[in-house]
């Protein structure tokens, strides 16, 4: 059994477990070597990108129609990089950090007039990239030291040939089996949220701790999983534009959270092995797995674990 202590700052809820792993600085053995060759080989190469005057409702309804987390933005003509659209910068547009100011200040509220804005605005500029001769080594590192989900793929003239994700590394370092299982490489001490929590309280707080998801929570039971992904698709697809009668953007992030959170909740358990969580979330195309012992969430396990349990071994 694990160990619960529940700590309460306001309305912020902090569930800590115990947890078996120390995590130290990545190790990369013999395995990866094995493995090296162009990151080419396991990266997207037909790389669907906006140029930096598209507007940010545009490139999130494409990323909302693609089911992308990030969108690169590129010279219409070079296809040179010029940065990075993520779910996170969307979330922090709504309300969660200083990108909000486009809405707050420039339009005064006004999310309708917002998001016609350029994606420039809000991008990501000089986002981290790799060279299109990269080995899967070089994207592991990055990946696990930097923790980026994503990384834009560049050759010798800054065009972008291809995108390489957390996801795609873990389907080729999966494949190695390991001796571990979920609770040796769970995230234990989880920051949670209520389904009454409004949106704009979840969007700071993801924000602030720069987290991609909050496990939602009630009576010590949990309710769901929101992610920036779900707020961005509120936006993408043009949902939250029924909800706004005045277009202030206070209209739709007072809404508590309990909207945005979808059904059909995967989890799993703490004694299955890390390559058994690895395949399920490569099925279902999810990026995590709460983790329940005895009905109670004890942890979440995520790809970013997986692929640091896996570089390490």
């Amino acid at each position: 059994m694990h160990q619960n202590d529940r700590i309460v700052k306001g309305d912020d809820r902090l569930l800590k477990m115990q947890g078996k792993l120390d995590r130290g600085p990545v190790e990369f053995k013999s395995h990866i070597a094995e493995q090296e060759g162009e990151v080419m080989a396991i990266a997207t190469h037909d790389v669907i990108s906006v140029p930096p005057s598209q507007s940010i409702i545009g490139a999130v309804e494409q990323m909302t129609r693609c089911g992308f987390r990030r969108l690169p933005v590129t010279d219409a003509g070079t296809k040179k990089l010029r940065g990075i659209i993520t779910s996170g910068d969307i979330i922090n547009f709504m309300g969660g950090g200083d990108k909000y100011r486009l809405v707050e200040v420039r339009h005064n509220g006004n999310l309708i007039a917002a998001v016609n804005e350029n994606v420039r605005t809000i991008m990501t500029q000089q986002p981290v990239t790799l060279r299109h001769d990269a080995c899967i080594r070089d994207a592991v590192e990055v990946i696990t030291v930097k923790k980026i989900g994503g990384l834009p793929i560049i050759g010798d003239d800054g065009t972008l040939v291809g995108i390489v994700t957390e996801r795609d590394v873990l389907r080729v370092l999966g494949a190695e089996r390991s001796a571990l299982n979920v609770e040796d490489v769970m995230t234990t001490s989880l920051r949670v949220t209520a389904p009454d929590c409004p949106i704009a309280k979840v969007t700071r707080d993801m924000t602030s701790y720069r987290f991609r998801r909050l496990p939602v929570v009630s009576d010590d039971v949990l309710y769901g999983i929101i992610t920036a992904t779900d707020i961005m698709r509120y936006l993408g697809s043009r949902e939250v534009f029924a909800r706004l009668t005045t277009g202030n953007v206070a209209e739709i992030t007072a809404l508590p959270v309990r909207t945005l959170v979808a059904g059909g909740l995967i989890t799993t358990t703490p004694d299955r092995s890390i390559n058994e969580a690895a395949r399920e979330m490569l099925k279902r195309n999810i990026g995590a797995l709460p983790v329940i012992e005895d009905s109670r969430l004890i942890g979440l396990v995520t790809e970013f674990d997986l692929v640091k349990a896996f570089a390490k071994e």
